[in-house]
């Protein structure tokens, strides 16, 4: 069947700013569908929020909006570019969400815009919980039992029906937010409320609960004659109760009999069909009673997933672009296997291998956070392992997390048999070393699944791992060739063999080598082995017969940024993509190497060969020996690439890019502060401590406030502001908890200074800076989590030139090649360096969108050998008058235990870009892009004494037009029905919680307080900077609107 020929220009929805429960896999998604529309021929109309992202690059579609992700900027560009189609099936549950929207408000049917790869009946039948289970049902399908109800009175009668526990979901939300298990009717209430607060559409569903049971998820495709294929099926390796995304999984389906897979896959199969789902990848769910065998259908997405992303890289099938094929009107069986060449994507994919996703999760980041793991998705990340076998996959999976640990571990303090079964009751990220725990405590397989609900056949694979490690440990260098072969097949580390023998890893590595035990690399091929794979798509193992191809061809490898996480997420992706692209521009092989499932990176497109491994200094070596490269990229993915950088310059491979000598430069401390001396540069004084008496001498020299921090932990894990000697005192017994060996630093905190980052290139000579980025919240708040605007609004002209100039003195002085990025503070009309990172930053993409400099790719220019002078570089913000912000978003919903302050640890996990010719505008853009409620009318609540409620009226005269009503938050506040009532009906301008009044002395009301704002989604200010910028923001939008 030929493709549509009535449409030509297609609006594609982006999902906007990384949460949890929806991440840069629908980057990923987004990307390969623009990219996959523009081979075919159709123009491509983009809306997206997120910077931090290749699909906003202006070269994936023909015309990028980056603007709020809300129906009124949907409808004006929909006016303006006057497209013939919408996609929504790329952006997640944002997208589908707005689509719906635009529907049911008419504007799609006034524009005459055709929804394409999902119709509205198909959404509301598959998004609707009472009308997809009705429709399943009269199929003669099982399903949960339960009801949605839209008050709490229906909610009660509904919860009287069924028995407790009971689940609570709230509708149309992303990653189970507002949902939660009740044991009893007081946590019932409680989790109704936060699912109608949560929910976008006033419904939430009360189910039976079916936790325990076994979870399985199909991911499929369907095309508009009807054909059916399923990519592949996922197992949840925990049972019921958790939330895939913070499940482990593996795939494929490993205790499904062919007779229950043939099952599940002809429902789906049967319900795809009467949905009406015709053009596109979806993915059902389904549970499995453990005991009876009792199925039931569970839900739908009518859209690519985050299991797509995941199923994609497994197979090596690309469901999005294949995806926005059929949405066009392609079929199945005329769409080429791009891994084959040979076959077509109608053949179901074959896999001889397992792979094994674990999700990453940042609970030291939210230290008052509930760590239990439930319907509520929590993981910030995620990882994937490939293998010959599940144990393979398994130990390679949890190495790939970059936790310091060498495979599956135990748990780092011994508890007793009483203690352990109440920890394996309840799922908490540390669960599977519980297990391992219970298996040295000698508990058997049927009480830890008992315990657990984990799967028998899952525990005994468990227990063989748990076998070998506890065999090894009788051992002693050196050891049999049988035994060390097995221990590689069954994925244990060099490191994690030589601890358990007691011997050094190069010991290992010698006898490995001398029993000629090496890797082998097997590809991913789609169809195991049938047929011959023309794409190099490889991952490791032990397995006799090596399927890479090694060329001839001069190589870089690219090391990525593994798993997101807080402080290192897609931003990173985005720079490694481009130094993809560079390095083949250049007439290099790009090699890439990762382990994250959701990034852009990990398409086996984008790179010239690609391996999927941990960033780990034995996986990256044992690529590197392969291959044997020109050169490696470190500068691009983050602080990941940075740890091997001694180990790969010791085995001979050339770091690209500035040396390993200078990043360690920049790294020590005291060595760094002679480079700053020598150039007579300004930076906080700062001593370090290893005791009490140390600790309270450097910070009474340098006076208080200062900044703390333990000096072994990176993204500003565990740094605190204290004012005075009590609070010292206090974290520095804290801190010394951590590692008592280890000081900690103490900086001068520059209290109310304004802080500046600055993005450069250099090539040793020459250095370009684009443009000075300037922080809305004061230095202090860490820069991960700062509001930041291109150019700078209130810089003196002789201090950005200042800050120029010492920007570029630093990168001459530390010989640097590619990218730099400075945090620099003005403190009392003076000029502080606080931090140099020389490698890209979380802020490159930011800079690059609003300048439209590609600085991660004339960075990797850079490390190649180019100069600046031979580069041509157009840098947009030099002919506008416009303002850029980048704004942060937090994950404070999905953790409604922790008290939602900023400080110097970051907490973001994802960030939205807009712009506007005046402040005002571009504050109330991005608020509102950030997903806050921004009213025009409303009081404003302050957490603080009266001290500072006179301090902000005399350094605020803006404050009284546009709130008379001022409501100071005193003790015992936390009861005032009155101020919850006026959060709940939406009657609250904005929460003022000043970091040192608010919240350093612990103080209960303050908490609460901003925790419900946080619930319904009222902005939260601590800093005066912020404090002016929303009142901007309220002005603009009671001058009229967006």
């Amino acid at each position: 069947m030929p493709k549509r020929n009535d449409i030509n220009k297609i609006l594609i929805i982006g999902s906007g700013p990384i949460q949890i429960g929806q991440g840069c896999e629908f980057d990923y998604s987004g990307t390969q569908a623009c990219l996959a529309l523009k081979d075919e021929g159709y123009e491509v109309v983009l809306i997206n929020s997120n910077p931090a992202t290749i699909m906003t690059d202006k070269e994936t579609a023909n015309k990028v909006y980056i603007e709020p992700l809300t129906i009124e900027s949907i409808t004006k560009i929909i006016e303006i570019e006057k497209p013939d189609a919408i996609l929504p099936t790329m952006g997640g549950q944002v997208a589908l969400n707005l689509f719906m929207d635009l529907y049911k408000s008419g504007i799609l049917e006034e524009h005459n815009v055709k929804a394409i790869g999902v119709n509205p009946k198909t959404v509301d039948l598959a998004e609707d919980r009472r009308e997809f289970k009705n429709l399943v049902t009269s199929m003669g399908y099982d399903v949960v039992r339960g009801d949605l109800v839209s008050n709490k009175t229906d909610a009660f009668k509904v919860a009287e029906e069924l028995s407790y526990p009971l689940i609570i979901r709230a509708s149309f939300t992303l990653g189970g937010t507002g949902g939660g298990i009740a044991f009893n009717s007081t946590q019932f209430e409680e989790l109704v409320d936060a699912a109608f607060a949560a929910s976008t559409h006033a419904e939430i569903s009360i189910e039976e609960s079916i936790i325990g049971w076994k979870e399985y998820e199909l991911e499929v495709m369907r095309d508009k004659n009807g054909n059916f294929v399923v990519i592949c099926g996922i197992e949840n390796v925990n049972p019921m109760g958790v939330h895939t995304g913070d499940s482990i999984t593996v795939a494929p389906c490993m205790t499904l009999t062919d007779r229950e897979y043939q099952q599940l896959r002809n429902s789906s199969k049967r319900i795809f069909e009467e949905i009406g789902m015709e053009t596109g990848g979806a993915n059902i769910q389904y549970a499995i009673h453990p005991d009876t065998g009792r199925v039931v259908v569970i839900e739908m997405n009518p859209r690519v997933s985050r299991s797509s992303a995941l199923v994609s890289k497994a197979t090596g099938y690309p469901i999005a672009r294949i995806s926005a094929k059929l949405a066009v009107g392609l079929t199945l069986d005329e769409i080429k296997n791009e891994i084959t060449k040979v076959t077509s994507a109608a053949f179901e994919p074959s896999i001889d291998y397992v792979v094994v996703k674990i999700p990453r999760w940042d609970f030291e980041k939210y230290k008052e956070a509930d760590n239990r793991l439930g319907i509520q998705m929590k993981s910030v990340g995620e990882v994937l392992a490939f293998g010959c076998s599940f144990k393979d996959a398994f130990q390679k999976a949890w190495r790939s997390l970059e936790k310091n640990i060498d495979g599956w571990s135990r748990s780092k303090k011994e508890y007793s048999i009483s203690e352990l079964k109440i920890l394996l009751k309840t799922p908490t990220p540390a669960l599977f070393d519980y297990i391992k725990e219970a298996f040295y405590k000698d508990m058997d397989i049927e009480e830890i699944y008992s315990l657990t609900g984990v799967g028998k056949w899952f525990l005994y694979q468990l227990y063989d791992l748990y076998l070998l490690e506890k065999d090894l440990l009788k051992e002693k260098y050196p050891l049999s060739i049988d035994k060390l072969t097995r221990a590689k097949k069954d994925g244990f580390s060099n490191t994690q063999i030589a601890k358990l023998i007691s011997t050094d890893k190069k010991l290992i590595e010698q006898q490995l080598n001398d029993f000629n035990i090496k890797p082998t690399f097997k590809m991913v091929d789609t169809c195991a082995g049938e047929f011959e794979a023309k794409t190099p798509y490889y991952f490791k193992t032990y397995e006799t017969q090596n399927e890479n191809r090694i060329s001839n061809n001069k190589k870089i490898v690219i090391l990525g940024s593994g798993p997101n996480r807080i402080g290192q997420g897609v931003e990173f992706d985005y720079s490694c993509v481009h130094a993809v692209k560079a390095a083949q521009e250049l007439g290099f092989e790009s090699i890439l190497v990762n382990s994250n499932p959701e990034t852009v990176s990990t398409d086996f497109y984008i790179s010239d060969k690609l391996y999927m491994e941990p960033l780990i200094e034995e996986d990256v070596l044992d690529i590197l020996n392969q291959e044997k490269p020109y050169g490696v990229f470190i500068q691009f993915g983050g602080q990941s690439p940075l740890k091997l950088a001694k180990c790969i310059e010791k085995a001979g491979y050339k770091i690209l890019g500035t040396s390993f000598n200078s990043l360690e430069l920049a790294e020590d401390r005291e060595l760094f502060g002679k480079v700053l001396s020598k150039l007579n540069i300004k930076a906080p004084p700062f001593g370090t401590a290893k005791s009490i008496e140390e600790a309270l001498k450097i910070a009474n020299d340098i006076s208080y406030p200062v900044l703390v921090r333990p000096s072994f932990v990176l993204g500003g894990r565990g740094m605190a502001v204290v004012y005075n000697k009590n609070q010292l005192l206090n974290y520095f017994e804290k801190a010394l908890k951590i590692d008592t060996t280890k000081p900690v630093l103490i900086d001068k905190y520059l209290e109310g200074a304004i802080e500046f980052d600055i993005d450069l290139l250099c090539d040793g000579n020459d250095v370009y800076i684009p443009t000075v980025m300037e922080h809305i919240e004061e230095a202090g708040i860490h820069s991960g989590d700062s509001s930041c605007i291109i150019p700078s609004i209130s810089a003196k002209e002789m201090h950005l030139n200042k800050i120029k100039e010492i920007s570029k003195n630093l990168a001459l002085e530390l010989n640097t090649i590619g990218l730099m990025n400075i945090q620099i503070a003005i403190y009392q009309d003076e000029v502080y360096v606080l931090e140099v990172n020389p490698r890209s930053s979380r802020s490159i993409p930011f800079v690059s969108k609003a300048t439209q400099v590609p600085m991660a790719k004339l960075g990797a220019y850079l490390c190649l050998g180019k100069k600046l002078n031979e580069l041509v570089i157009q840098n947009e913000i030099l002919n506008t008058e416009k303002y850029f912000i980048k704004v942060p978003v937090f994950p404070f919903q999905k953790f409604p235990n922790f008290t939602p302050i900023l400080g110097p640890e970051m907490r973001s996990i994802g960030e939205i870009m807009s712009n506007a010719n005046n402040l005002g505008e571009l504050f109330a853009k991005g608020y509102i892009s950030a997903g806050l409620n921004l009213n025009k009318d409303g009081h404003i609540l302050l957490c603080a004494n009266e001290n500072y409620l006179s301090n902000l009226k005399e350094n605020i005269g803006l404050i009284s037009e546009i709130s008379n009503k001022i409501i100071l938050v005193q003790s015992k506040n936390n009861s005032d029905q009155n101020i919850i009532n006026q959060i709940k009906n939406n009657q609250v301008l904005m929460v003022i919680a000043p970091y040192e009044d608010a919240f350093l002395e612990n103080n209960n009301d303050y908490s609460f307080i901003t925790k419900l704002a946080v619930q319904y989604k009222i902005p939260i200010a601590s800093t005066i900077r912020s404090i002016e910028a929303l009142i901007q923001a309220v002005l603009f939008l009671k001058r009229g609107s967006l």
